[in-house]
């Protein structure tokens, strides 16, 4: 059964494969999969063309380790919330180029699922719900407002 509000979201991974699942399983959850992007350029076509509400990025790309480019971009653009895919952690850059959070490669479809589940709470409520399984929040996210006020 498709959730609502439909979620544009945006796939940024190179390996088609995988491109292809995830785009059913978004399909599935209620998602609008407004475009596949393989690299950067790619990425940032789509995301000028559409801007996704939501984006799936891959860290590692065809081009390289473009992944924490493109959400950058699409954060300070277009306002996108990013969740970052890899199966390197270690790769992700330090305060996570704006994205939400992380999860681990391999996942499965109930792992994506409980992360548009996150995301679309944080799109529509900018609230951060429950931590979806191998989940990593971006640092940005996990301090709660008060423990960021001084003493």
């Amino acid at each position: 059964m498709a959730e609502s509000p439909d979620l544009r979201v945006m796939i940024v991974e190179d390996q088609a494969l995988l491109a292809m699942e995830l785009e059913l399983v978004l399909a599935d959850c209620g998602c609008d999969v407004v475009g596949c992007a393989m690299d950067r350029d790619g990425a940032f076509a789509i995301a000028d063309r559409e801007s996704p509400e939501m984006a799936l990025v891959d860290v590692n790309l065809l081009d390289g380790m473009t992944g924490p480019q493109v959400a950058q971009r699409l954060v300070a653009d277009h306002g996108t919330a990013v969740i970052f895919l890899t199966a390197n952690p270690e790769q992700i850059p330090e305060g996570f180029s704006g994205a939400l959070g992380a999860v681990s490669k391999p996942f499965d479809e109930q792992t994506i699922r409980a992360v548009v589940a996150f995301a679309r709470q944080f799109i529509l409520h900018r609230t951060v719900g429950e931590m979806p399984r191998r989940f990593r929040l971006a640092p940005w996210l996990s301090t709660p407002p008060e423990d960021i006020a001084p003493h």
